[in-house]
Parts: structure tokens; C-alpha cells; sequence
């Protein structure tokens, strides 16, 4: 039995039957535009975790094909790390513009675009050209065009509910269900395409999905004219830069960032340094603001933001091996039953699905009950649980590690792998953790945040996943170079098993302990927000 095409199968009927029994049991307690939000997520989701899914197999494959393993994975996760961190800094130009010029329903359009039109651009090169410069095109075109998206949806979501709206976790959970809807379809359909069939067939599935989420977005989101609009419908057209209008400017704009951020991308021991200094102006500034804001409570609501942002910023480090080295563990290293190993990053967004609603109704049942845990405290337990699923992957990989002496790492048959339990039970705790802290941490911030800094501020959340992914490419590259040269393959399992435990489990754990710690002076600045 081909397993990884009856997973894909069994896919699709799975979400066409789980998706209408969620939009049915919901559609009365929250507004219409919280489906149309999460089927245009869904489509995003789907065009993005399409890729992701074979990225780093595709590099390591074929794009690095003529290296040894270990040059290849570290140049793999490096770019990997790179790419994500500016896909997730643009958001917070993304979000200002937004905010101060265009408006959430604008900049979502044409982020969405240009998404699109990347992903087509990494298919056509893929099947065609093979050249390395219009990969790394492709991928500034997407990096730029999700800094327009991705920040703003959800700020366009937050503006459907009043700032202490009971319903808004439930909402929110509900809209990141739609995105690991997305999420699970995608690399079992994607990832199935591009490793059974040709790789240029995954970026185009990922490409279609990402019009269809435009077509989803631009035909119900004329029904709500008076949400998501420019600050100054006049002034758009107006002089800008040039004689060109603000909405012209932004556009051309972007398109002088696409090559910059291709370049960085390619050289990214660059990008560490922008990063940085980059990263420290925007936490001072968010310092800053926490300390002189004339309003003392929305000064120390920046601050429970910007400690929050460091707490965040530790989970997805850690959870983003997933599209990585976890990847790159999982088809090398465990006992896939013949699943392909991009299939595998399907796990969690079907947790996610069994467990969204789930959670959802604990927190509204908790909150009713006046029981629910503070924000910090749901970080807390998102942290505990990361811990605990890198103890069992470690666990499992050193079981093996005795079998593996003396066996060549590009042996195409080993010995030993690690059982499939380990990795399901891993990203069971990784799901958990991730709904303790992810739609509760967007919810969070569009509570926390100054009416006039929504936008901003959801672009500078993202900018602490940002972080995190140029911190897990720096993991990555450290599991490549603690197996060496890779003599035998225990030796490269055990780079892997080194690494995992001493980030994702010591370290976490040592943060958790001072989250903690903070926890009741950071109830007492949230100041009656939960």
C-alpha cells in the first residue's frame, strides 16, 4: 500500500467533512467575516507551508546537490533561517503601512499578490531555468509580499470585536484553526507532489493555493466598507515622493526590496547583523514608549508586550526545527512506514484541528467560571510542553545511536531508526504548547496594543518569530557541525540529539522557571486584560 497517497486522500476528505461541522457549530456566536478571514488564511497557509514542507529537502537535493551532506544542511538551514526571518520582519513595515497609509483591506490584497506570483516564480524556475538567483527572487518576491499579509489579516480580524470581547480567544482560535487547515493540507499534498512527482509541481499546488485565498478575500470582503479602510481615503492619491502617490510609492517600493531581500537571503551572515541592529531599535523603542507613555496603563501594557516578545521568541526558536532539522532528522533518521518526510510537517496542523475547538471551549468555559489562566501563565505551560516533546525525540534518537557506530551517514538503508512514536508523540506536545501560547499571543496583542499601534505592533509580534527563525538556521547549522565530518552516522545523530537537548530542553525550561517567576507583576500590568 502506497501510505503517503492514502495520507493524501485521506487528507482531503478529512477536511471536507471537518470544516463545515467547525464553520456549523460556530457561525452563530462570532460574525460572518471571522469564515471569510479564515478561509483566506486557510489559502495563505496552505500557499506557504506548500513550500516550506520540501524547502530545505529541495535545497539539500538539488539546488546544493554537488556538496558533502554537511555543507549542504548547513547552507540549507542557513538560508532557511534567513529567508523566514525576514518573512517575518517585513510585518512590521507591513503593519505600518497598513495602519498610517493604506489600510488593512489594501495591503492584504496586495501582499497576497505577490505571494502568489512568488510561489508561481519558484515553480517556473524549478521546471525551467534551474538557476540559483531566481530562487533566492522568488523568495525575497514572497518574503516582501508576507510582510504586507500577514500582519494585517489578523489586525482585520481583531476589528470585528470590541477590545475585551469574551468571544475574541475563541475567535482567534478559531481563525488559527483555519490556518493549520491550511497548514496540514499543504505538505501532504504539496510535499507529496514535489518528492513523488516533480518539485516544480509543489510550488505551483502552493501558488494555486495562494490565488484562490485573493479570489476568497477580494468577493466577501466588499460586504464590510467600513472596516479595514485607509486612515485618509483623499490623501491617497496626493503627491507623495516624487509627484507619486503614497500608493504608488509603497509599490515601487516594494519592488526595489524584492532583489535587496533575495540578496540578503543568499548572504545571510548579513542579515544577522540587520537583525540586530534592527531588532534592538525596535525593543528600545517599544522600552521606550512603556516607560513615557503619557497613559500609565497603556505604557505598562507595551511592557507586558515587550516581555512577552522574548518568551515568544524562545517557543517558535525552538518549535521551527519543525521545517529544518526535524525535517531533515525525520527522513534520514525515523521509521517513516514509507510517508515521504515533507508529509510529516502535516502532524501538527492536524492536531491543531482535533484540538482547536478544544481549547477554545476550555478557555470560554474557564473565563466564565472566572478560572482562566492569565496570558503569561498559558506562555508558561506553551513552554513546559516544548520542553517535554524534545526530552522524547532526544530519548528516542539515543536509542539508536549505539546501532548506528561505524555506519556511513549517506548509507541509503540504516540499521536502526527511530520508532514513529517518538515523532508523533514530540509534535503532540509541540501542538499542545503552540495553542497555549500562539492565537492566544495574536489576541493578546490586539488587546494590549494603543488603537493607533495595532497594525505596528502585530507586525513587531511577528518580528519575534522573525528572530526565532534566524536563531533555529543558527541551530541547524550547529547540529550540521557537531556531527564533523559526519564519520558515521551516530555521530551526526548525536549533533542532533546534543543540540535538542540542550535548547530545547535545559534552556526552555530555564525560561519558564522566570516567566514564572514574572507572571504576577505582568498580571498586575495587564491591568484587567486577560
Amino acid at each position: 500500500m502506497d501510505f503517503a497517497l492514502g495520507l493524501l486522500i485521506f487528507g482531503w476528505l478529512f477536511v471536507l467533512v471537518w470544516v463545515p461541522l467547525v464553520v456549523l457549530s460556530q457561525r452563530k456566536m462570532h460574525p460572518a467575516a471571522l469564515f471569510t478571514l479564515f478561509f483566506t488564511e486557510l489559502w495563505e497557509r496552505f500557499s506557504f507551508y506548500g513550500m516550506r514542507a520540501f524547502l530545505v529537502l529541495y535545497m539539500t537535493g538539488v539546488l546544493f546537490q554537488q556538496m558533502a551532506q554537511g555543507e549542504a544542511d548547513a547552507r540549507a538551514y542557513g538560508i532557511y533561517g534567513a529567508f523566514n526571518a525576514l518573512l517575518y520582519a517585513a510585518p512590521v513595515v507591513g503593519g505600518m503601512i497598513a495602519d498610517r497609509m493604506l489600510g488593512f483591506r489594501r495591503t492584504i490584497l496586495i501582499g497576497g499578490i505577490m505571494m502568489a506570483l512568488a510561489q508561481f516564480t519558484l515553480a517556473a524556475n524549478a521546471a525551467i531555468f534551474k538557476m540559483e538567483n531566481m530562487f533566492f527572487l522568488g523568495l525575497g518576491l514572497l518574503a516582501v509580499g508576507n510582510g504586507f499579509f500577514k500582519p494585517n489579516i489578523s489586525s482585520f480580524l481583531g476589528t470585528f470585536y470590541d477590545k475585551n470581547d469574551q468571544r475574541k480567544d475563541g475567535a482567534f482560535t478559531i481563525f488559527y484553526m483555519g490556518i493549520n487547515i491550511g497548514a496540514f493540507l499543504a505538505p501532504i499534498t504539496c510535499g507529496f507532489l514535489a518528492q513523488r512527482v516533480d518539485w516544480s509541481l509543489g510550488f505551483l499546488a502552493a501558488g494555486i493555493g495562494m490565488t484562490l485565498g485573493i479570489i476568497v478575500f477580494w468577493r466577501n470582503m466588499s460586504k464590510y466598507q467600513d472596516k479595514g479602510n485607509p486612515p485618509n481615503v483623499a490623501s491617497l492619491k496626493d503627491a507623495f515622493f516624487a509627484g507619486m502617490s503614497k500608493q504608488t510609492t509603497i509599490l515601487l517600493g516594494s519592488l526595489v526590496c524584492i532583489p535587496l531581500f533575495a540578496w540578503l537571503i543568499n548572504f545571510e551572515t548579513v542579515t544577522d547583523y540587520i537583525l540586530i541592529i534592527g531588532g534592538l531599535g525596535i525593543m528600545g523603542y517599544f522600552l521606550y514608549e512603556g516607560l513615557t507613555m503619557k497613559d500609565r496603563e497603556d505604557g505598562e501594557r507595551m511592557l507586558v508586550f515587550f516581555f512577552l516578545f522574548f518568551f515568544h521568541m524562545i517557543f517558535w526558536t525552538l518549535f521551527e526545527q519543525a521545517g529544518g532539522s526535524l525535517t531533515v532528522l525525520t527522513d534520514r533518521y525515523v521509521n517513516r512506514h514509507g510517508i515521504e518526510a515533507s508529509q510529516f510537517q502535516a502532524v501538527n496542523p492536524l492536531y491543531i484541528m482535533l484540538f482547536a475547538p478544544v481549547f477554545s471551549w476550555i478557555w470560554l468555559k474557564l473565563s466564565k467560571r472566572g478560572k482562566e489562566p492569565r496570558t503569561p501563565m498559558k506562555f508558561f505551560y506553551g513552554l513546559l510542553q516544548i520542553a517535554f516533546g524534545y526530552f522524547l525525540i532526544v530519548w528516542g534518537a539515543r536509542s539508536i545511536i549505539p546501532m548506528l557506530e561505524g555506519v556511513s551517514p549517506d548509507a541509503e538503508v540504516m540499521p536502526a531508526l527511530i520508532p514513529l512514536f517518538f515523532l508523533m508523540a514530540m509534535y503532540l506536545f509541540h501542538t499542545t504548547g503552540e495553542l497555549s501560547i500562539s492565537p492566544v499571543g495574536l489576541s493578546v496583542v490586539t488587546k494590549l496594543a494603543p488603537a493607533k499601534m495595532v497594525g505596528f505592533l502585530m507586525g513587531a509580534w511577528f518580528l519575534s518569530i522573525s528572530f526565532a527563525h534566524k536563531i533555529a538556521g543558527e541551530l541547524g547549522k550547529q547540529i550540521a557541525s557537531g556531527g564533523g565530518e559526519s564519520v558515521d552516522a551516530a555521530t551526526a545523530l548525536k549533533g542532533y540529539a546534543d543540540v535538542y537537548m540542550t535548547w530545547g530542553v535545559y534552556i526552555t525550561l530555564g525560561a519558564a522557571v522566570i516567566l514564572l517567576l514574572l507572571s504576577p507583576i505582568l498580571k498586575r500590568w495587564m491591568h484587567g486584560i486577560n
